[in-house]
């Protein structure tokens, strides 16, 4: 991560509270930081824990309204791939998520077939798709191994 992409980054978090009229915190900017330059897909209670290293009196709900503010401003998307336990992602390009069953780790899979598969999709069923989610759930390598042991 170069400096100038984590000045743009916390330019952005701070764009997007002062937008909503919210005041940049050093804590919500930590939050906005801690996503932004994850791409584990964090829930926000792995997101609280962090951030509450470095900032302990932090609180639920600070990280629940800055994901809010996040989302709305465009920064992240918010994925619901498990029952009531939504996770977070910065990549705010068109890919598809690789969902392991087992340990629930979240990887994102880029390329130019997945956006061909979609562009075929759309053209033989004449609809112009404008955003699109691929989620493909199975085992992780790790998964796998640990289970052929």
């Amino acid at each position: 991560m170069t400096m100038n992409s984590l000045q743009d980054s916390d330019s952005s978090i701070i764009k997007a509270l002062r937008g909503k009229g919210y005041k940049a915190t050093p804590q919500r900017i930590a939050i906005g930081q801690f996503i932004l330059h994850n791409h584990a897909h964090p829930t926000a209670q792995r997101i609280y824990s962090e951030v509450k290293k470095v900032y302990p009196t932090v609180s639920l709900a600070t990280i629940y309204k800055t994901v809010q503010i996040l989302k709305e401003a465009g920064l992240i998307q918010e994925l619901n791939l498990e029952k009531d336990k939504a996770r977070f992602d910065p990549n705010m390009k068109p890919h598809a998520h690789l969902v392991c069953l087992q340990c629930k780790s979240i990887n994102d899979c880029t390329g130019s077939m997945i956006s061909e598969i979609v562009d075929r999709m759309s053209n033989e069923a004449d609809f112009s798709a404008e955003e699109w989610n691929f989620d493909i759930f199975g085992l992780c390598s790790n998964c796998r191994q640990k289970k052929s042991i």
